[in-house]
């Protein structure tokens, strides 16, 4: 499939600085010819191609949140371009082995910034969401930690793909607390798990799924799901086809409800491969 891509972030309007993140990868296979006796390209690149897009919301004083989210970034970039296997089949077992790699790229992140946090006492329980996600081919592969999100639309329907690691979603999920009390819940900024944060160890929530032309996935920070509901987010990807208008307008929504936080909107459009 033919994928375009576009991300966005910005302060708000309200805080000083901006701890979210974002990241647009394209992978591919390349061959460097160091000496031949054709008349050749000395860079040769495969046409097939994958792709890795990033979300991080960065928590912590004294700008640690900004500190850790960059962190979480430059770590999974470091274990995709030396670590990563990603040279076999894109189907189901392919898959599992993307979840198992990117679980494990996580675990790294976390650890660093628990490593550079222990050098720094004014960093100490700085930590960051991270929302991630892989294509190859037909499948997606998507890794979470935090409260940042993932929604699939298709169809002119909106699927949150990720939960939310906070106090208030897990009394949701008990049945404690009911849902159309959680945008005026006291805690419910109280996140339960984080990459780095005051403990050693993240949980990390797995899945892969197989996306088709027209399906649109959006990578978020909670800057955009505080401010603008499910409906609104919905009617935009339905109504913008173009990833950087669509990211742009939910962007200038979140910001005409207020902006309280940091906004970063990421949009991935799939669309069928006009040579196959």
């Amino acid at each position: 499939m033919n994928i375009t891509t576009f991300g966005i972030t910005d302060r708000g309007a309200v805080r000083e600085t901006n701890e979210d993140q974002f990241l647009i990868t394209e992978l591919s296979k390349a061959m460097r010819v160091v000496q031949t006796s054709l008349p050749e390209p000395a860079l040769q690149v495969a046409d097939e191609r994958a792709h890795l897009f990033l979300v991080a919301d960065g928590m912590g004083g004294h700008n640690a949140g900004e500190r850790a989210s960059a962190i979480a970034v430059a770590a999974i970039e470091h274990f995709t371009l030396n670590t990563f296997r990603w040279f076999f089949t894109a189907d189901d077992g392919g898959a599992q082995k993307v979840l198992e790699q990117f679980q494990a790229a996580v675990g790294l992140a976390d650890a660093q910034i628990l490593e550079e946090a222990a050098g720094h006492p004014e960093l100490a329980g700085m930590g960051t969401t991270v929302t991630m996600a892989f294509h190859l081919g037909t499948q997606v592969c998507l890794v979470h930690a935090g409260d940042s999100r993932a929604y699939l639309s298709r169809g002119g329907e909106l699927h949150q793909l990720t939960q939310d690691h906070t106090l208030v979603a897990e009394l949701v999920r008990e049945g404690t607390v009911r849902q159309d009390q959680v945008a005026s819940h006291p805690l419910r900024h109280v996140i339960t798990n984080v990459v780095g944060g005051p403990s050693v160890g993240v949980k990390v929530e797995a899945r892969s799924f197989a996306v088709g032309p027209g399906d649109r996935l959006l990578l978020c920070s909670d800057g955009l799901t505080e401010m603008v509901t499910h409906e609104e987010i919905a009617a935009t990807l339905d109504a913008e086809a173009a990833p950087d208008t669509a990211a742009r307008r939910l962007l200038a929504l979140a910001l005409a409800a207020g902006g309280r936080d940091n906004v970063t909107v990421l949009v991935v459009r799939f669309d069928a491969d006009a040579a196959a």
